[in-house]
């Protein structure tokens, strides 16, 4: 590893999968992956992070700096190498990971294909965007498309042929997406097919030259439909149209007429879309008139746990560059010696400050990986179980943890890059090194797929009202399950009693804000919840810190040889009970103590 290359942690990597999660344990019963075991696991990893390091990532600095170009006609192609990487990507099974193999895809479970996706966005996040869109647009058709419809799309997608895009945003409605107003009127004569007129903004991918053909899923109003979001329902648009069982037949009137000039992830494509505008646009219905909105969540809820891989995969690009780069570069001597001018210099990954930020750098990374690779193991449990208390309780625990993993990985991801650049000092800041364009890439997460606030007011809204409140009380009694079980182990009481303590200051909040919501203050309660997203994530982050160390103890026992990977785990919770811990008590009090000075309306006056 070098400070201007990629790589990512492959030890722990493993770890999560195949020593904390036993995917190849927890998914053998499945028949759907009874045939995989960790050593074809490993190398699939192992074989996406060389096309990662030899494809990808040679064209992700060039690509930020050439960015896409729009060509006027509604044309937009991407930076030099794009197309070839995405080819290549296609050929190597790396875009329909989950994807069954009748579907063209490689019918992996979900933590090992987040595995991959960790992988391939690290190494090229602007690349990245357009396979994570087409993945998700297929399985959403896979799900909810008409048999005619899955035969066109589903397997093309999944193997490089057609491109996807999800179209929701429009200019005057931004995040209040039921105030919409593109509009879907009826073909006579055309069962389910309909012609759309209206225009859509920041659209990733809106057009590209990766494929020749594009997709789009279009949210559009009825004729006489309600207002709002139960107004809305769901379309599949192609670039070209649709004729029998082919789908390259004659231009559709869906194009673009901008691109977007970003802060980042340049190699993406940002468009304006206008539909009807140019001509007839012709889309065709998802589902029942009404339901686009549910539809489309199945789509988003993917895309908003993708952002948190966005956030983990910059962070552990950072991460590594950083720390090989702390490695590389001598400046000053020890502070052990910093009286004596003949002392030999030292690398600055000997320096107090600097462990410190390499220290909580790597705790971030390590942590957020074991947070989304669980996360994918219960949404994959709960696909593929035919218990349906099983399924049921496993994806309650998944949509709890979704605003978690989107909006705290989104905003730690761009905290870890902002550490890395700092290590670096000025080199961070210049573009010979590549930690200022992970830290440009990874800011659009706290922005896209809802607003990091939106999250937040949707777990304390939604989400933790889930069952009346049983969803979070299972998810507290689990944590005290592995609580217990890592005091069992012995030798972590004190890190035991702390995240214990943690666990009981966000129950505290809960509680809380529970009563200030059934008062009726919801502005009182929504004013809180970015503060209880962030409680929220420190606890659980702690119980998986907790966790790791305690099975760390455990293997160092059997594999004495790996001790020094097990001692960094439990160092890792050490360090998170002594310096992030304690975050959760006062952001508790803080909640509690319910000031709303920023409400008052002279303020802002």
């Amino acid at each position: 590893m070098s400070a201007t290359g990629f790589d990512i942690d492959l030890r722990d990597v493993n770890f999560v999968l195949f020593e904390q999660l036993k995917v190849q344990d927890a998914l053998s019963d499945f028949e759907e992956y009874a045939d995989y075991d960790v050593e074809t696991y490993e190398s699939m990893i192992a074989e996406s992070l060389k096309v990662a390091k030899d494809v990808i990532w040679p064209v992700n600095a060039s690509g930020d700096k050439e960015g896409c170009t729009f060509h006027g006609d509604g044309k937009v192609t991407t930076p030099k190498g794009y197309k070839e990487a995405y080819a290549t990507l296609a050929e190597n099974g790396l875009l329909g990971f989950t994807a069954s193999f009748e579907e063209g895809g490689s019918n992996l479970p979900e933590p090992v294909a987040m595995a991959i996706g960790e992988i391939v966005t690290g190494a090229g996040p602007g690349l990245s965007i357009y396979c994570g869109l087409t993945r998700g647009v297929a399985n959403l058709i896979s799900i909810h498309g008409n048999d005619w419809l899955k035969g066109l799309c589903v397997e093309p997608m999944n193997t490089g042929v057609l491109g996807g895009t999800m179209c929701l945003t429009e200019a005057g409605a931004g995040s209040s997406v039921g105030d919409n107003l593109t509009k879907a009127v009826p073909i006579e004569g055309e069962p389910d097919v309909y012609h759309l007129t209206g225009e859509k903004i920041f659209i990733s991918g809106g057009d590209n030259d990766l494929t020749h053909n594009i997709v789009h899923l279009v949210l559009a109003r009825l004729p006489d439909a309600p207002a709002g979001t139960k107004g809305l329902s769901i379309f599949a648009v192609p670039k070209y149209g649709f004729e029998g069982t082919k789908y390259e037949g004659e231009r559709n009137g869906a194009y673009v007429v901008g691109i977007e000039h970003k802060m980042g992830i340049n190699g993406s494509a940002t468009c304006t879309i206008d539909f009807g505008g140019s001509g007839p646009c012709h889309g065709y219905l998802i589902g029942n008139p009404g339901q686009g909105m549910p539809i489309m969540f199945h789509l988003m809820n993917e895309a908003r746990i993708a952002v948190g891989i966005q956030g983990l995969s910059s962070a552990s690009a950072a991460f590594e560059n950083a720390k090989a780069y702390c490695a590389e570069r001598e400046q000053g001597t020890s502070i052990r010696n910093f009286k004596d001018a003949d002392a030999p210099r030292v690398t600055i990954n000997q320096h107090p400050d600097i462990r410190r930020m390499l220290m909580d750098m790597r705790v971030s990374v390590h942590l957020m990986r074991s947070l989304l690779y669980t996360t994918a193991l219960r949404l994959t449990i709960a696909e593929a179980s035919d218990d349906e208390a099983t399924a049921k309780s496993k994806l309650a625990l998944v949509e709890l943890m979704t605003p978690i993993a989107k909006s705290y990985c989104s905003d730690e991801g761009f905290n870890v890059t902002v550490t890395a650049l700092q290590c670096y000092g000025g080199y961070g800041y210049i573009q010979e090194y590549p930690i200022e364009q992970h830290l440009r890439d990874v800011k659009i997460g706290s922005i896209y797929e809802g607003t990091n606030g939106i999250q937040a007011m949707d777990l304390l809204g939604r989400k933790m009202r889930g069952q009346n409140g049983m969803v979070f009380m299972n998810w507290m009694q689990e944590a005290n399950k592995d609580i217990a079980a890592a005091r069992a182990v012995g030798g972590l009481d004190d890190q035991c009693d702390a995240v214990q303590k943690a666990v009981g200051f966000l129950g505290a909040a809960a509680m809380h804000l529970g009563k200030v919501g059934m008062e009726g203050n919801l502005e009182g309660a929504m004013l809180q919840a970015t503060p209880f997203l962030e409680l929220f994530a420190v606890v659980v982050l702690g119980v998986h810190a907790l966790e790791q160390a305690a099975i760390a103890m455990t293997r160092k026992a059997e594999n004495p040889d790996d001790a020094a990977f097990y001692n960094g785990k439990v160092l890792n919770l050490k360090w998170y009970c002594a310096n992030r811990l304690p975050k959760a008590v006062a952001l508790s009090k803080g909640i509690q103590a319910g000031d709303d000075s920023c409400m008052d309306e002279s303020l802002f006056a």
